[in-house]
């Protein structure tokens, strides 16, 4: 990841947009890290990764596991 200043960053815009193309851009401010620039497409993969449901391998084999085991019990038990 490329590390710029606040200051470069706002006075080679241009240059960090074609930049942040290619890899995430970090942004610094006084030595602390304020912001990082990353393409439109990164953006959305990052998003619609976030958005996925996470849930646990085990717990979907355990959840299967039960549902065949006990599946008659719940469907009464739904009723």
């Amino acid at each position: 990841m490329v590390e710029i200043s606040a200051t470069d960053a706002k006075n080679k815009f241009g240059e960090v947009l074609e930049m942040a193309r290619k890899e995430p851009v970090r942004i610094q401010k006084n030595g602390r890290d304020v912001a990082v620039m990353l393409s439109a497409e990164e953006y959305k993969r990052l998003a619609e990764e976030s958005s996925a449901p996470r849930v646990n391998p085990l717990v979907v084999k355990l959840h299967a596991e039960s549902v065949k085991r006990w599946g008659k019990v719940y469907e009464a038990l739904a009723k």
